[in-house]
């Protein structure tokens, strides 16, 4: 048992150094992002406006449902009337700073990360990079660099996007329950406003969205096993994405 727990360590922290690695051996290409643009704004296309239609559905239910516990919760202690004028501020901040950007990322790391590890594993067991390779193109250039640009770019306008229509899901959730206006909602926002707020939130999209590239790009690059590996190096890109971006998060709300 010992042993195994010892060989479990070992690989994670080689793991963590292969990752880091990697990232390394990416920012040294990050100033041919003009001569390699083709890749990139191909990439961006995948990860931004494809992805687009389901983090909209996605952040249109996390605003209603921020709302509808909010209210439940000062419903059930009949302090809703008191809760008024600070509700829209408080279904604002915990979807600026947690919801929008936890939620979007594991959206982004089931559809995105899950398939850069699946497309680049799959190049990986049909020789495809070894063929790249041979023909001196660097894989980290090629493939790699132009997945991880596009995700720390496109996150944060995701997260923009499925912030305002959670707002808006989030009123309208209240205002069908409670009836609240326009204006006593969107005027708790605009009076308890903090711009610190929305930075943290767009900063941990940010990371979230290199970690989970770096990730799939990882995944994919080491995968082995012909199709059934493709199909585990898949499952292992989300399952590891999804668990860095909730550790991370933990991490930023305890430093932050």
């Amino acid at each position: 048992m010992i042993s195994r727990l010892g060989r479990l360590i070992i690989g994670f922290i080689r793991e963590i150094g292969q990752i880091t690695l990697l990232m390394g051996k990416i920012l040294k290409y990050v100033p041919r992002i003009g001569k390699d643009r083709t890749l990139v704004l191909e990439q961006m296309s995948i990860v931004g406006s494809d992805s687009l239609p389901l983090v909209v559905l996605i952040g249109s239910f996390t605003g209603a449902i921020a709302a509808l516990q909010a209210t439940n919760l000062f419903d059930k202690f009949n302090l809703i009337g008191i809760a008024t004028p600070f509700l829209g501020s408080s279904i604002a901040t915990v979807v600026f700073t947690e919801l929008t950007p936890v939620l979007t990322a594991i959206v982004i790391a089931g559809r995105v990360g899950g398939a850069m590890a699946a497309q680049l594993g799959t190049m990986k067991v049909t020789e495809q990079i070894d063929a790249l390779e041979m023909m001196a193109i660097d894989r980290n250039r090629y493939l790699a660099m132009p997945r991880v640009i596009s995700a720390l770019v496109m996150m944060p306008i995701l997260a923009v996007f499925s912030n305002v229509v959670a707002i808006l899901g989030g009123f309208i959730l209240t205002a069908a329950k409670f009836d609240f206006s326009a204006f006593t909602f969107f005027d708790s926002i605009r009076v308890y406003f903090i711009a610190f707020d929305v930075f943290i939130g767009l900063f941990k999209s940010l990371v979230f969205g290199g970690v989970t590239a770096l990730i799939g790009v990882h995944v994919g690059f080491t995968t082995t096993g012909g199709a059934e590996g493709v199909g585990k190096s898949t499952v292992r890109a989300f399952t590891m994405s999804a668990a860095t971006i909730l550790i991370l998060d933990a991490l930023f709300g305890y430093l932050i």
